[in-house]
């Protein structure tokens, strides 16, 4: 990801957390990290990505030899002792499960929710060299929903209408995104959310009833410590994961905002401008700040204290009037869009006579003059009330 990537998958994750703390009471953050020790019962040299520093394997590897130096590790030895890394993040959300359940007063139902990276072996189609595996990664969503077992069945189906509607409430075409239904080998239930990209369709979150079986296996032997309070009675509680892909939701809202259309700036035929119409919450950039006609000097003083107002304000600003390289208004709109900037302020001499600013939307392509007082409050309400639609 670039600086303008970086920002959207920010934005997508930012709007992620209001949504799984939208329980605020009953959900709490948690963080694991990225590798741990061999679990507990796993084989020697298991299955799983391990980590193992290029030195020792190597060690490991030349003992296969007559080389091999007495009292050296095997290579199982070295697997076996080796850190895994995380392929989920449920196995960290569970190893919290105990305490959350002692912030809520035992009350169920209660949620763990984590964003981080994962590690998975890609598949065939994806490596370079079949003789060789390799890993990759991806930015993974969480909420671990603990829900006694009478209302698990209700609850999934609660998250399945929310996460839905959630992906849709961002998109410029909703019904891109679907879901279905699946049972797992052991007759598990669950769903999974799809995106319909131009070359097929791609699971973009998944949510499953776990049952309690994930739960005791984290803790063996005494499983009164798992006991949340469902009215009067205390049970274990069920499961219920909710893991998403936010990478290929990144894509998926790519492909889903990128638009062309008619061009009204140019008289050419078949001339379309290409619009990178991002959601207000997730476009990279709210505004873009450049300079028109007048006094280079003081105009870019007033574009570098209009910046930092907007900034302070958390309303992300790209400095147009950094640039050096003159371009046509024309070019600057183009290349805007396609950065996907909500709008584009324009600072000329009027703006250092009476204080009156040129606004351009990037969706409507109209332009009005407003003071520049009014801009701040502006943009935050537009982006205020999209969020809230």
């Amino acid at each position: 990801f670039g600086p303008l990537g970086v920002a959207l998958r920010g934005n997508l994750a930012a709007q992620w957390w209001d949504s799984a703390l939208a329980f605020r009471e009953q959900v709490f953050a948690v963080d694991a990290p990225l590798h741990g020790p061999p679990a507990a019962g796993a084989p020697r040299a298991g299955q799983g990505l391990r980590l193992v520093h290029s030195e020792t394997l190597r060690e490991a590897l030349q003992g296969r030899g007559c080389s091999r130096e007495p009292g050296g590790p095997s290579l199982e030895e070295v697997l076996g002792t080796a850190g895994m890394l995380r392929e989920s993040l449920l196995p960290g959300a569970l190893a919290q499960y105990v305490s959350c359940l002692e912030l809520v007063n035992k009350r169920l139902p209660c949620g763990l929710a984590q964003i981080g990276v994962c590690f998975h072996s890609l598949p065939e189609s994806e490596q370079l060299d079949r003789s060789l595996r390799r890993i990759g990664e991806r930015t993974t969503s969480l909420l671990a929903w603990f829900s006694s077992p009478r209302t698990a069945g209700q609850w999934l189906d609660y998250w399945l209408r929310q996460r839905l509607q959630w992906w849709r409430k961002f998109a410029v075409g909703p019904s891109n995104f679907s879901s279905s239904d699946f049972q797992d080998e052991e007759g598990r239930r669950g769903f999974n959310l799809h995106y319909s990209f131009p070359w097929g369709t791609e699971t973009i979150e998944t949510l499953k009833n776990l049952g309690d079986t994930e739960l005791l296996q984290m803790y063996p032997g005494d499983s009164s410590k798992l006991l949340g309070r469902d009215g009067r009675k205390n049970v274990i509680p069920h499961v219920l994961s909710v893991s998403g892909n936010l990478d290929r939701g990144v894509l998926a809202y790519l492909f889903d905002s990128l638009q062309l259309a008619e061009n009204p700036l140019t008289k050419k035929k078949n001339s379309q401008r290409k619009v990178l119409k991002l959601h207000p919450c997730l476009a990279p950039l709210k505004v873009a700040l450049d300079v028109g006609k007048g006094p280079t000097t003081e105009l870019r003083q007033v574009c570098q204290g209009l910046f930092n107002e907007l900034s302070e304000n958390r309303i992300s600003v790209w400095p147009g009037y950094l640039e050096t390289m003159q371009v046509s208004l024309e070019q600057l709109y183009t290349k805007y869009d396609e950065m996907s900037v909500l709008f584009t302020v324009l600072i000329t001499d009027a703006t250092l006579e009476n204080g009156v600013v040129q606004l351009r939307s990037r969706d409507t392509t109209m332009k009005e003059m407003m003071h520049i007082s009014r801009l701040k409050d502006f943009l935050t309400k537009y982006v205020t009330s999209a969020k809230n639609v």
